[in-house]
C-alpha cells in the first residue's frame, strides 16, 4: 500500500500544489467509507475497530477534518428502535440490505410544522461546542492538509431533508413555504457561526473549507436555475465570503449531474468540486477536465456504484488507471471515491483501487 521511501512531500504540501494546478509527486487521497466495509479494512491490516487514524495512514490519506465537537446538552431523547441526534433531532432506523446495513432518515420530526412549531424547536447554542480543542487538533495533524465543513457544511436542501423530509423541502422551495425557509435560516445560521467561531480560532492552520450541496439527479438539475438563485446560493455566499477572509479555497460537494451550476459557483469564488459521479450526466472526468480543468480542482471521480462494488480487481485497476490518466495532467486532482464506500463493494476491490493508485497515480512514473 503507502510507500514512505517513494514520498518527497508531505501531505500538506501535496494538496496544497494539487489545488494550486501543480503536479505534485503523486495525486493526494482522501478516503470515506462505510462502517461495514471500513470494519473490514482494519481487521485486513491488524488494526483496532476505532483506529480510523491508522487506516487512513495505510491508505495514504492526506487530509485532516478539524471540528469542534458538541458538548451541550441532549436536546432531544432517544427513542427505542431509533437513533436520535441530541443536537438536531434528527431521527434514523436501521435498515438491513444483503451486505449489511445503515441508519436511515425516517419519522422526519418537522414534517408537518408550521411557523410556530419551527420557530421553537430546540437547536444547539453555538456556544456549546469545544472550540478549544481546535489547536491540539491542527498540532496533531499538522503535516496533513486541513479542511473545516464537510459536504454537510451549507448543504440546504439535503439537510433540510433530515428534518421535513425531501418531498415537502422540494415543495418550501417551490412556493416559498415560510415554515420551511425559516428551518432552512435557523440551521445555516448555526452552521455559519460553528465555522467562523473555528475559523477564528486556527484559520491559520487551515488549508481549505468544505462545503456541501446535493444539486442533480443522474440525468440532469434536481432543481430549477431559479430556485437555485434564489433560495441556494445566496444562503451559501457567506460561507464564501468567511472563506475569503482566511484565503481559503472553497470545495464543493455536489451529487449526481452538478456541472450546470459551476459557472455560477466559479463566479463566486468557488476552488474545487467534490464527488464527481462519472455515470452522472456531463460528469465524466473527460467532460470535467475539458470543461473545467485549471480553473476548479477535482475531488472524487471514483464510482461505488461502478467497478468498485461490482467489478473484477482487473475492472478496478483499469477504471482507477482511466481517471488518473485524464485527471493528472497538470496537477488539481484529489483521488477519492464519488461517496462513502459502501458495505457491498468486495475487500480485494477496494484494496485494489487503492494500490492502484499508489502504483499509477505519481508523477515520477509513466502510467
Amino acid at each position: 500500500m503507502r510507500s514512505l521511501k517513494d514520498e518527497q512531500m508531505t501531505s500538506k504540501e501535496r494538496v496544497l500544489a494539487t489545488i494550486n494546478f501543480k503536479e505534485a509527486d503523486r495525486v493526494p487521497i482522501d478516503y470515506d467509507a462505510n462502517r461495514g466495509i471500513d470494519l473490514k479494512l482494519k481487521k485486513h491490516f491488524g488494526l483496532d475497530p476505532d483506529d480510523r487514524d491508522g487506516l487512513k495512514d495505510i491508505l495514504g490519506v492526506d487530509t485532516r477534518g478539524i471540528r469542534a465537537p458538541y458538548i451541550g446538552p441532549r436536546l432531544h431523547e432517544n427513542r427505542k428502535d431509533r437513533q436520535v441526534s441530541a443536537e438536531w433531532g434528527h431521527v434514523t432506523r436501521w435498515v438491513e440490505h444483503g451486505s449489511g446495513g445503515y441508519w436511515d432518515f425516517c419519522d422526519f420530526p418537522l414534517e408537518h410544522a408550521e411557523y410556530e412549531e419551527v420557530l421553537n424547536y430546540p437547536m444547539p447554542n453555538v456556544d456549546d461546542y469545544d472550540y478549544d480543542c481546535l489547536e491540539e487538533k491542527c498540532e496533531k495533524y499538522k503535516d496533513y492538509a486541513l479542511y473545516v465543513g464537510d459536504p454537510g457544511l451549507a448543504c440546504i436542501m439535503n439537510t433540510a431533508g433530515f428534518f421535513r423530509g425531501m418531498e415537502q423541502v422540494f415543495v418550501d422551495l417551490a412556493i416559498d413555504e415560510e415554515a420551511g425557509l425559516l428551518l432552512i435560516d435557523r440551521f445555516i445560521d448555526i452552521q455559519y457561526e460553528q465555522a467562523k467561531r473555528t475559523l477564528e480560532r486556527v484559520g491559520d492552520k487551515i488549508d481549505y473549507m468544505w462545503l456541501g450541496e446535493d444539486l442533480g439527479t443522474q440525468k440532469g438539475p434536481l432543481i430549477s436555475k431559479e430556485i437555485f438563485h434564489k433560495h441556494i446560493l445566496p444562503r451559501q455566499l457567506p460561507f464564501f465570503e468567511l472563506a475569503k477572509q482566511y484565503d481559503l479555497p472553497v470545495m464543493l460537494h455536489t451529487c449526481g449531474s452538478s456541472s450546470w451550476s459551476y459557472e455560477d459557483y466559479i463566479k463566486v469564488g468557488l476552488k474545487g468540486v467534490d464527488t464527481l459521479q462519472p455515470e452522472a450526466y456531463n460528469m465524466s472526468p473527460k467532460y470535467l477536465k475539458e470543461t473545467f480543468g485549471g480553473r476548479l480542482f477535482f475531488h472524487g471521480c471514483i464510482s461505488t456504484a461502478g467497478s468498485v462494488a461490482f467489478g473484477t480487481v482487473d475492472d478496478v485497476i483499469r477504471d482507477v488507471r482511466n481517471t488518473l490518466e485524464t485527471m493528472m495532467p497538470g496537477g488539481g486532482y484529489m483521488f477519492s471515491p464519488t461517496h462513502s464506500l459502501q458495505d457491498n463493494s468486495p475487500l480485494e476491490n477496494v484494496l485494489a483501487m487503492y494500490e492502484a493508485v499508489h502504483k499509477y497515480g505519481r508523477y515520477d512514473k509513466k502510467l
